[in-house]
């Protein structure tokens, strides 16, 4: 679990005005249509592979009146909603260059996916009319990865890396640090903090967000 807030600078639509958002984790919950984050890490003698998955739907409505724009009669409430999905999925390979008893470290390679999508819907009167528009890209990432064990249940994980070169972001990066308590060899819990930056402007859409908020996992190792 990600208990992510949001803040940044959207722009929904091609050409549309940017707009400053702010929203803690119980504001994005009250918007929250779904979401899920997964995140998956494999080892074969030093080769790596590390991914991780997210996806959020919300919804964020609100009622207006009568607008200048809009022929409708004055006193008239006119509902307004607008429904984003924003999926992103990292996948690094990689090799394990430290690798002791008492520290490992990976360095890690690969891509960042984005998809972007939103869509409005204004309805007065009994008449609704929807607009959307999705948008994505790729960014290639660089990261490492190190794993500390303090003592036989107690160990520090954190992961790091950084992308985009102007190839499809300005530039992504993210953190995640947990210190992480073992019960058997097969199963784990972890607790700690991750953020993830992006800063996309291209072809009319930004997208310069920060998600950031405390992690809580449970891993099962086979």
């Amino acid at each position: 679990m990600w208990a992510a807030g949001l803040k940044g600078d959207i722009s929904p639509f091609r050409r549309a005005p940017t707009i400053g958002v702010e929203k803690s984790f119980s504001d994005v919950m009250d918007d929250l249509n779904f979401g899920g984050f997964v995140n998956v890490w494999a080892r074969y003698d030093r080769f790596v592979l590390s991914g991780d998955m997210m996806y959020v739907d919300t919804t964020d409505s609100h009622a207006f009146g009568a607008l200048p724009a809009l022929p409708v009669p004055p006193g008239t409430i006119i509902n307004g909603s607008v429904d984003s999905k924003q999926f992103m999925a990292t996948l690094q390979g990689g090799y394990r260059v430290v690798d002791t008893p008492d520290f490992t470290l990976d360095a890690l390679a690969g891509a960042r996916f984005w998809h972007i999508s939103n869509d409005v819907t204004v309805s007065a009167l009994g008449v609704s009319r929807t607009y959307g528009e999705s948008f994505g890209w790729v960014d290639p990432v660089v990261g490492l990865r190190a794993f500390l064990p303090l003592t036989d249940k107690l160990s520090v994980q954190a992961q790091a890396d950084v992308g985009g070169f102007g190839a499809g972001s300005d530039i992504t990066w993210s953190a995640l640090a947990t210190i992480n308590y073992t019960f058997t060899d097969h199963l784990s819990v972890s607790a700690g903090y991750k953020v993830l930056d992006v800063d996309y402007d291209r072809g009319g859409h930004v997208f310069d967000t920060r998600l950031s908020g405390p992690v809580l996992g449970l891993t099962l190792r086979f």
